[in-house]
């Protein structure tokens, strides 16, 4: 099985509850029902019966909970919660209900906080901005997180390096100039969110235009740090730094450039020092290689929610709900 295959065979062993709140998109239509007619995880739609009716017709989605905040007898409690969450910010409750009646996606991570859900899903139509607001203000970050970072989950067809053509591609959707601190963590979180949607060992190498001192730049500097910090943040990983692109994932190579590392040649996650060089990269291996791009995925969220690009198609929204899935199975 092909890596969305195995997530959903994953996602349906233990089916969890995802929100999408984006009823004004015909994808999330397209995407809920071929979600519910594969059994991939249980959904809820968020707003009035009227409007999903009118937005969805022609598709099935009569296994979908419908929620509307308007009508809904949860919604006194989450307005609360809000006023508490946010009042050191100045949050009345007559803007707490304002914001949940209106804002479909404050809506559905009320409901992942409260427990009424499991993961949410959005971004077809909204920025990452407008996704992740209401997950900082609500979930905050996961214990143990410093930061909130994104990632891709790239799978190159016929390809025998990374793990059979699977690799994450971390940050290339959200941290746009990490310092080594957070470089560090994130190549700590994505070593973590690999082995949870793959199952198995990351091997993680942090990028750079240099290998081990081949090139002298303040940006070199970074990623050597970044590399140290990393490695004492999580001793057990196999990651290994600085390494250029060809270095980190091509054996022949590797074992030239950087003889002896544990990484070289074999890597799995690959750590780009900033966003220009991730999302760059991504979208390079995307539109060349043809590669399946999962993304951007969420991590450090106390709970999964995931954004999605706003080019996106009703077939990227159904993958990413079932990875959102296994990533609450192992919350």
């Amino acid at each position: 099985m092909g890596f969305i295959d195995e997530i959903k065979a994953r996602a349906k062993s233990d089916k969890k509850t995802i929100v999408l709140p984006e009823t004004e998109d015909v994808r999330t239509y397209k995407a809920a029902e071929a979600v519910l007619k594969e059994g991939t995880a249980d959904l809820i739609l968020v707003g009035s019966k009227d409007e999903i009716e009118k937005n969805g017709a022609g598709y099935d989605i009569s296994g979908a909970t419908i929620v509307d905040p308007a009508t809904s007898d949860k919604t006194e409690a989450y307005i609360a919660k809000l006023v508490e969450l946010r009042q050191k910010k100045g949050m009345t409750e007559e803007q707490a209900r304002e914001i949940l009646l209106t804002n479909y996606l404050y809506y559905g991570v009320m409901m992942v906080k409260m427990g009424d859900a499991d993961g949410m899903v959005s971004g077809a139509c909204h920025s990452t901005a407008d996704t992740l607001r209401p997950c900082l203000q609500i979930l905050k970050t996961k214990p143990g997180t410093k930061l909130v970072s994104a990632f891709f989950v790239m799978v190159v067809p016929d390809c025998d390096m990374g793990a059979d053509g699977t690799f994450i591609f971390g940050d290339s959707g959200l941290e746009q100039n990490p310092d080594p601190e957070k470089l560090a963590n994130i190549a700590v979180s994505s070593a973590e969110s690999f082995k949870t949607l793959t199952g198995k060992e990351p091997i993680v190498a942090m990028l750079s235009h240099s290998t081990k001192g081949s090139a002298k730049h303040a940006d070199v500097d970074k990623v050597v740090e970044a590399t140290k910090i990393a490695k004492e943040l999580a001793p057990e990983l196999k990651l290994d730094g600085e390494l250029q692109l060809d270095a980190a994932i091509v054996p022949s190579v590797g074992e030239s450039k950087a003889p002896g590392s544990p990484v070289a040649g074999h890597a799995n996650v690959l750590i780009f020092p900033d966003l220009d060089a991730g999302n760059i990269g991504y979208k390079l291996v995307q539109r060349l290689a043809k590669a399946e791009a999962y993304g951007p995925l969420t991590q450090g969220i106390a709970a999964p929610v995931n954004d999605l690009s706003r080019g996106c198609s009703a077939e990227d929204i159904e993958g990413v709900v079932a990875i959102t899935a296994v990533q609450a199975q192992a919350q």
